[in-house]
């Protein structure tokens, strides 16, 4: 009764104590590829001595002091004598001692020495799935209360109490060409493969493989010390990954920390890059075609920090992001376009050559619709900054879905209210005025910001009507609940009711065919749906935008995308304070069809954002956001996209969601969580942490994660 007692009181306050507060483990890796200047090489064995790893290298033999690698004069551990494996059993791939039972892993089998009767046994591993006659067991292991664990060609098994679990990539099973194995006092097992390494809990397989942990993904030998760090030689060189307590709160200051060090241009947040391969010491600012975009999410996350925390600091980087954000529309050739990008005129790169002429024709080759405009990057009137044109309905889109939040939750005095609504209503005058298009100082469209009735019925356009018309109706609604000018009500009114816009938002993201369908139109129109649905007021118009959500959410719910989750619980959230007023069960909306409207309602007020994939995500997403190349079509665990016309490189885990986000090529939370190859700077970019904060914030604003 009093160990009962204990979990009792244990478990209550676990559950007292605030989610952000609780710790979890994050994994950590760091890669040694030289020592003493030197590269390591090929590691052909690592072992422990007095809990310390010594390392057999191509360039030496060394020993980890805990601060660094010094060389060392240690022969390898010698093999305690044993009772030889019996002739039928073949080569020994590997033994393992507990008490006085041997298990060894053997060219024809699994065999294990009973003390008792002095003989040895060929194990049979089965369970309630299969039954295997093992061979070729190439690694073999007990662990610390004795349970025995083996891999071989058919899979990885476990022996606890007598009875065995036997895992395939139906299991979760990532790889089975075995390497090494060691058990470690936490219970974890890992296990070395020729590429990665795997760690086991129990219940779950966790894949380290590429760059992001290790410095070859060939393993030659793992080892576990006792505080849980394992240590992994490879083909070329040594890593090791630890687990460190971390709470949710500490990871968002450590990536504030990161933005404010390393991702902090002018005010601009984006992607660094890295002079050298790997290293964050040598980075340099960069720019992107979305910087208003990025930095305009770092804004909205520092408006959701501050709303729930009231942290000076957090006012402090969301009036910043505001005004770099207002400035990239000020800077312009006229009132209400906002540049893509601002830089200096000295900026080291020679831009405009760089987007030239060759480069329009290159673009042009895969897009027919390319916009040829030179410069691409335009001189300011002062003379001191070049501003980049062309800017897209993505740029748009990021910029009107932190000004409405920044409005409504950071914007305090009669000045900041007032910047907010002059850049709104610039902008939204500028669309209206050239008939819902962003007009270049070219005088022509940009490429992808025509929100115009004739361009949705265009050969160019038509695919994009329904993405198109939901933005242009939720810039108009945001404008209108900022600034209050009838005129944006009146011109969304007319775009409903004459141009139908609200019935093309119904089908606001595309689904099919494959070419069509890209990652970051989720956020475009997530993004867009988040100021649309929080302003409206009308039960009708609010009930079709939750019909067109919903469609979406069905296609990307299995993404496992922190961000796309707690814009789709929020905006469920606003749909159900609605319903809860009762209005639709009344006949008072869609009267002419019946019961429309309740069935509709009914069906589509229940709502899962599935927080659980949430909170992976955001414990899960790594510390290191370097750009790496990772590969993971040779895994067992996943099953490859069936789907005509789709790309061979996409699918997911065998449990039907997306790879955890630290598994995969792409960390940021507007890519496709279900590439399964791919890279994104391969080692010469870092990412912002704005892929965690902004999500962690909103879902706390929204009361997501209680």
């Amino acid at each position: 009764m009093k160990s009962i007692f204990g979990l009792m009181f244990i478990t209550s306050t676990l559950l007292a104590t605030p989610l952000t507060e609780r710790q979890f483990y994050q994994d950590v890796a760091t890669v040694f590829t030289e020592i003493d200047k030197r590269p390591v090489g090929e590691v052909s064995q690592l072992y422990l001595y007095n809990d310390q790893p010594v390392a057999i290298t191509q360039s030496g033999i060394y020993r980890w002091t805990g601060q660094n690698w010094i060389p060392a004069q240690f022969s390898p551990p010698v093999p305690e004598s044993a009772v030889p494996a019996p002739e039928q059993a073949g080569r020994v791939l590997m033994r393992d001692v507990f008490a006085d039972e041997i298990a060894a892993g053997c060219e024809n089998g699994l065999w294990l020495y009973d003390p008792a009767t002095e003989q040895w046994q060929r194990a049979l591993p089965h369970d309630d799935r299969y039954s295997w006659a093992v061979r070729n067991v190439q690694v073999v292991a007990f662990g610390q209360q004795g349970e025995l664990y083996f891999g071989s060609p058919q899979g990885f098994g476990v022996r606890i109490d007598g009875s065995w679990t036997l895992y395939t990539g139906q299991e979760g099973l990532p790889y089975k060409r075995f390497t090494s194995i060691a058990t470690g006092d936490d219970g974890m097992v890992w296990l070395g493969t020729q590429k990665g390494t795997i760690r086991f809990d129990g219940q779950q397989f966790y894949f380290r493989a590429s760059r992001r942990w290790l410095p070859h993904d060939h393993v030659t030998s793992v080892h576990v010390t006792s505080d849980g760090t394992a240590w992994l030689g490879t083909q070329d060189g040594i890593s090791c990954i630890q687990s460190i307590p971390m709470t949710l709160e500490e990871k968002a200051a450590y990536f504030i920390d990161q933005v404010e060090s390393r991702h902090n241009r002018m005010g601009f947040v984006a992607q660094c890059h890295l002079e050298e391969q790997f290293d964050i010491e040598t980075w340099i600012p960069a720019i992107s075609d979305n910087d208003g975009t990025y930095t305009a999410n770092y804004g909205a996350a520092q408006a959701f920090r501050y709303a729930v925390t009231k942290d000076p600091q957090a006012k402090e980087l969301a009036d910043r992001s505001f005004k770099v954000c207002k400035w990239m529309t000020d800077i312009t050739h006229e009132s209400g376009f906002p540049a893509r990008v601002i830089i200096p005129i000295d900026w080291p790169e020679p831009v405009n050559q760089q987007y030239g002429r060759e480069y329009n024709l290159r673009r042009k080759k895969t897009d027919p619709f390319w916009k040829e405009i030179e410069p691409r990057f335009v001189k300011s009137e002062d003379g001191k900054y070049l501003w980049k044109c062309d800017t897209s309905s993505d740029e748009l889109a990021g910029h009107y879905f932190f000004y409405g939040i920044y409005y409504d939750l950071v914007a305090e005095t009669a000045a900041e209210s007032s910047a907010v609504k002059e850049v709104v209503a610039d902008v939204t005058d500028h669309l209206i005025r050239h008939e819902f298009k962003l007009i270049d100082h070219d005088g022509k469209p940009t490429r992808w910001a025509n929100f115009s009735p004739e361009f949705f019925h265009s050969i160019q356009g038509w695919e994009q009507r329904g993405l198109n018309s939901m933005m242009m109706l939720s810039f108009l609604k945001t404008a209108y609940h900022i600034t209050g000018i009838e005129k944006y009500r009146q011109v969304a009114t007319m775009l409903r009711e004459k141009e139908h816009y609200h019935v093309f938002a119904l089908e606001g993201k595309s689904f099919f065919p494959p070419d069509n369908v890209v990652p970051w139109d989720n956020n475009i129109y997530l993004g867009c749906m988040y100021g649309l649905m929080n302003y409206e007021t009308d039960p009708e118009l609010l009930l079709m935008y939750r019909i067109s959500m919903e469609h979406a959410w069905l296609h990307i719910s299995k993404q496992k995308n922190a961000l796309w989750n707690v814009i789709y619980g929020a905006l469920a959230q606003r749909f159900k304070e609605v319903y809860d007023t009762g209005v639709y069960h009344t006949d008072r909306v869609f009267p002419w069809a019946a019961h429309y409207a309740q069935l509709k309602a009914d069906r589509y007020v229940k709502a899962d954002p599935q927080m659980d994939d949430v909170l992976e995500t955001l414990r899960r997403m790594p510390l290191d956001l370097i750009g790496y190349t990772m590969d993971n079509l040779h895994r067992l665990d996943i099953v490859l996209d069936p789907t005509p016309g789709q790309d061979p490189n996409i699918g997911w885990h065998v449990s039907g969601k997306a790879l955890p986000i630290d598994e995969r090529p792409h960390v940021r939370q507007d890519r496709d969580a279900f590439v399964l190859a791919g890279t994104e700077g391969n080692g010469y970019s870092e990412h912002e942490g704005t892929f965690y904060l902004l999500p962690y914030y909103m879902a706390l604003y929204h009361n997501l994660l209680d």
